[in-house]
């Protein structure tokens, strides 16, 4: 959701853009490049459709005549190096996204997380360099939370493989942008949902799979008292941020904490979901032991950067997402569930 006036500015500046996506057929991906249609922009979408990630081909449906697409994992050191030669911008969102996978199969997540995403900037820099990268980064890579709302500033203190490879890999993302010149630019993304999300487990965005839970009429399972806060940030309002700091020259080599910028209660947040849904139980369970060490306590964002030098702002509260995207799945839950 974007409005009037940002469309305009978008459209005229990404017109005709060569415009790639790793991580394509995902919610962010597959949402960016929708946006991207809509701005005449010339879309190359990349995925490896590796399970049990977000990839979906119906996610494209509307568009899927009006983009490029290539089933090519960013491993990949030839394939990359043929497509990122043309490109003026590359939204770098392949992932490997589980906290707790990470923890069961680290080597996983580095190779993909860290080393993935080593060969798309390498590239870049060998065949490319004027390309602006951007990379979504995660709100876990703070760790432990010391004082809320959380800014830029705060320290990195990642608590599993997943957020400290994401950590490492904004690390080089502005290395390649201090000593290389790349124009990169890093995020650091509370809490995603929306439309076009897999719905088929927890790991990707928690506010989708419980709103599969209670349409289906099963437990929303709180762990603990449910009182930690969540900042949690719709897609399309994180899609409109990417665009901007694409057309943005002051963002190259910025990092820029994104949210909605407000917290709300866990347990608030499944309160919601099952009134806008109807059905659906909220129950409480003691928190099991894999999550409660990875919990970093309560987590609100400071978008007061990102504002101020994009002029964005998040269009889309937390109650209005849950409707949108409740009615998204009555639609097309064949295609997610």
């Amino acid at each position: 959701m974007i409005d009037s006036g940002q469309a305009l500015g978008l459209e005229q500046k990404l017109s005709g853009k060569h415009v790639m996506i790793t991580g394509g057929l995902g919610m962010l991906g597959s949402t960016m490049a929708h946006q991207l249609v809509k701005c005449k922009a010339k879309v190359t979408i990349v995925d490896a459709c590796i399970e049990p990630y977000g990839a979906n081909m119906f996610n494209l449906e509307g568009i899927r005549d009006q983009i490029d697409l290539n089933i090519t994992d960013i491993r990949d050191k030839e394939a990359i190096k043929v497509l990122v030669k043309d490109k003026d911008i590359i939204f770098n969102f392949a992932a490997q996204v589980s906290h707790n996978d990470s923890i069961d199969d680290p080597f996983l997540d580095a190779d993909i997380n860290y080393i993935g995403h080593l060969n798309v900037l390498e590239n870049v820099r060998k065949f490319n360099p004027k390309a602006k990268v951007l990379f979504s980064g995660s709100r876990l890579q703070f760790g432990p939370i010391e004082s809320i709302p959380v800014d830029e500033d705060h320290p990195l203190r990642p608590k599993t493989p997943y957020a400290f490879n994401k950590t490492v890999a904004e690390s080089m993302y502005l290395f390649y942008y201090e000593v290389h010149g790349i124009p990169c630019i890093v995020f650091r993304i509370a809490n995603t949902y929306g439309i076009r999300c897999q719905m088929r487990h927890s790991k990707y965005s928690i506010v989708n799979y419980f709103i599969r839970q209670a349409m289906e009429d099963k437990p929303l399972t709180i762990f603990g008292d449910g009182k930690q806060l969540r900042d949690y940030i719709y897609v399309d309002d994180l899609v409109n941020v990417f665009l901007l700091a694409s057309i943005i020259d002051e963002a190259e080599g910025r990092v820029f904490n994104v949210g909605g910028g407000i917290g709300t209660r866990f347990k608030d947040m499944m309160n919601m979901v099952a009134e806008v849904v109807g059905k659906g139980e909220v129950v409480h369970v003691p928190w099991p032991d894999n999550y409660l060490n990875v919990e970093t306590g309560d987590y609100v964002t400071d978008i007061s950067k990102v504002s101020t030098m994009l002029g964005w702002r998040p269009l889309v509260g937390l109650r209005e997402g849950i409707e949108m995207t409740h009615a998204y799945y009555e639609k097309y839950r064949t295609y997610y569930f």
